[in-house]
């Protein structure tokens, strides 16, 4: 089994693309005018409008409403895009701080409200974790 993706439901694809392109650094893939992804190495970010709900079952999910899942990029320098970042006005969860398993960590969240954090593996173990 292979992680293909993670897909939003979003009210706003526009601003959620744009918000995600930035963030990556990668040009969306417009697939639908309702649908598109970022494909990057190893999984993509899908994102749908909520008008796509009801071809999978109405009311399954829904838009702006996430609040368990956080989107996690590994990035090489997180205070790199920390400071890229800040520039931008993103309002940050928080700033760049070693977490307890070992990668220094930001957060902030998507103009829907899904958490997405940066991080880079800085003990030797989260290191070894990330180069296997």
């Amino acid at each position: 089994m292979k992680l293909a993706s993670v897909r939003l439901i979003v009210k706003d694809m526009a601003r959620v693309v744009e918000f995600y392109e930035f963030i990556t650094e990668c040009r969306a893939q417009w697939l639908a005018p309702v649908f598109a992804e970022i494909v990057m190495p190893g999984a993509a970010i899908a994102i749908g409008s909520e008008e796509t709900v009801p071809l999978f079952r109405a009311g399954c999910a829904k838009a702006a409403s996430n609040e368990t899942a956080i989107i996690e990029f590994y990035v090489t320098d997180v205070d790199h895009h920390f400071n890229r970042l800040r520039v931008q006005g993103i309002e940050f969860v928080h700033e760049p701080k070693v977490m307890p398993w070992g990668n220094r960590t930001l957060q902030f969240r998507d103009p829907e409200g899904t958490l997405v954090s940066l991080f880079t593996p800085v003990t030797d173990s989260a290191i070894e974790r990330f180069n296997r």
